[in-house]
């Protein structure tokens, strides 16, 4: 049996990215890393890994550094991005030892070369390591100020051939409006890039959703915090919200 048959009757998706917030992995917290945190989100990866799906991801660096708050504050906006992107990488490096604790073979690859923590950006050694069964992290965003890292997810999904992103939030979808603050949000099964784009539904910012948008790729939103939600999104299972054309 190859492994395209045996991922067949699991899932339709054999390459996906993942997209989580750096806030996702702080906890109840308020600032910085929460090591159970870290490790249960990880538990998630594992579990669709051992499905054979060859999984990318991508992590915000929110929970230790904002560039936009930086720069409100009268940081320069790109020194502010900057550091921002080195946050990624440091949250890239704590996923990755969670995630190689429980056996799974990781790289963290950064757009900003760090040779001595993590490997370059290059498409098609990124491409190899998903080939081999490896979990790819990527980190520091694009490498360039002014790109969030929702871009930088949806051009990696892009470069990568990824079938789909899964964009892992506190909430298990797209709202009309923010159901922590409306009892009456009502939430989408299915919305259009476009839809998102005009009423401003906050999935992503404007540059991802048109980027995903002119390249067909469908973005998934679930809530990160349901346990087994990842993998049971795979199996066609729980709730979501598919953003599509």
């Amino acid at each position: 049996m190859t492994v395209a048959e045996a991922i067949e009757p699991t899932t339709k998706y054999k390459r996906v990215l993942l997209k989580i917030s750096g806030e996702a992995l702080m906890g109840d917290q308020g600032y910085g890393l929460h090591p159970p945190t870290v490790q249960r989100i990880a538990e998630e990866v594992k579990s669709v890994h051992d499905l054979g799906v060859e999984i990318c991801m991508v992590i915000g660096g929110g929970n230790i550094f904002r560039g936009l708050q930086g720069s409100a504050q009268g940081m320069e906006r790109t020194t502010a991005d900057y550091m921002g992107m080195l946050a990624t990488v440091m949250n890239a490096l704590a996923m990755q030892s969670a995630l190689e604790q429980m056996g799974v073979f990781t790289r963290v690859i950064s757009a900003i070369p760090m040779d001595q923590v993590c490997e370059p950006y290059i498409r098609r050694r990124a491409v190899r390591h998903l080939e081999k069964g490896r979990v790819c992290i990527f980190a520091a965003g694009t490498g360039n100020p002014y790109f969030t890292t929702d871009t930088a997810a949806t051009l990696r999904a892009n470069e990568m051939s990824c079938e789909a992103i899964f964009k892992g939030t506190k909430v298990d979808g797209v709202y009309d409006r923010d159901p922590m603050q409306h009892q009456d949000a009502t939430r989408f099964d299915q919305v259009t890039y476009d839809e998102v784009l005009r009423r401003n539904l906050k999935v992503m910012d404007a540059s991802a959703i048109a980027l995903a948008r002119d390249n067909n790729l469908p973005i998934i939103v679930f809530s990160l915090d349901e346990p087994g939600g990842f993998r049971g999104i795979l199996a066609g299972q729980g709730t979501y919200t598919i953003v599509h054309g």
